[in-house]
């Protein structure tokens, strides 16, 4: 869990981070989120009745307006967890409730990447490919609090690959983190031992995304996995670029490490797969604001509650 005290232009004043131990249990969660908020307020010198909101962004199935995580994959054994009434009633604060990726994208259209357009879709890239989109500083939560989940547009279906959500064809199963070290391994069992990082596998006995597009400079399997890569990303703006028509979108997560040339790629992908238009005018870029973007972004949405916009 990661908390921070955020002023009123964006600024964060602290940021602090505990083990989020699911394992024991919901009630030890909630707890542990208020312990979160506390030190956060604590480490940037401020008392409690000076914080005007909250935000709490949470992972998994939720229901958004009442405030509850549903059943999170990643955090048995919690269901149905009131965590919006919960930090309300410990400190008597407004508190706003959001999806984190939601929060991360709402983070990087308020002060980050986005700050200067009026609408933006955020992919997060890393373990898997989260997803949040905000147009005229509303977030599109979906009528059933499960909008803008980017990672699970299916790109794919003639044969597609199967996704950690059990699904097939989603563009997590092609371009996250995890699926981009499965195609590699997969590529590399057919390729009579050439490329340069069986080197790496005997050496370490595991291969990382940043190993893949470390090498591709000078590694041809690597380099073609990249480039299906960028592919898949370009497939799955250009599907939001045709549906929702953004201002800009950012992509962030661990894998923005690849640099401008990884970029430029999506972007000439882009252009080729979207209508000139859209393709001509939509902004593509990084995301700026790291691993505070959604801690920042939830103390937006608490901020929204008092009716401040961008």
């Amino acid at each position: 869990m990661k908390a921070g005290a955020v002023d009123d232009n964006g600024q964060a004043l602290s940021a602090v981070s505990l083990p989020t131990e699911a394992y024991k249990g919901q009630d030890h969660g909630l707890e542990r989120m208020c312990e979160t908020i506390r030190l956060a307020v604590a480490k940037a010198g401020l008392r409690q009745e000076q914080i005007a909101a909250i935000g709490v962004a949470t992972p998994g199935t939720m229901d958004i307006p009442a405030g509850v995580i549903l059943d999170p994959p990643n955090l048995h054994p919690w269901r149905n967890v009131p965590v919006r009434r919960h930090i309300q009633e410990t400190f008597k604060i407004p508190t706003a409730f959001q999806n984190d990726a939601n929060a991360a994208a709402y983070g990087e259209y308020w002060i980050g990447a986005g700050k200067d357009a009026h609408s933006m879709v955020l992919y997060t890239l890393g373990t898997g490919v989260g997803g949040g989109i905000v147009i005229g500083d509303m977030v599109l939560e979906g009528e059933h609090s499960h909008g803008a989940e980017l990672g699970h547009v299916k790109i794919e279906m003639t044969n597609p690959r199967q996704c950690g959500c059990g699904r097939r064809g989603c563009l997590e199963a092609y371009a996250s983190a995890t699926a981009v070290v499965k195609r590699a391994q997969e590529a590399l069992a057919q390729d009579g031992g050439k490329s340069s990082l069986h080197r790496v596998l005997q050496e370490r006995r595991a291969l990382t995304s940043r190993d893949i597009f470390d090498a591709a400079a000078s590694d041809a399997l690597a380099a073609r996995i990249v480039e299906e890569t960028a592919f898949y990303l370009a497939v799955g703006a250009m599907n939001m670029m045709h549906t929702i028509d953004p201002d800009i979108v950012v992509f962030a997560g661990g894998m923005i490490a690849a640099g401008e040339p990884f970029l430029e790629r999506i972007r000439h992908h882009v252009r080729e797969l979207a209508f000139p238009v859209p393709a001509a005018k939509t902004q593509i870029r990084y995301a700026l604001l790291g691993n505070d973007a959604g801690f920042i972004g939830a103390a937006a949405c608490g901020r929204q509650l008092y009716g401040a916009s961008k």
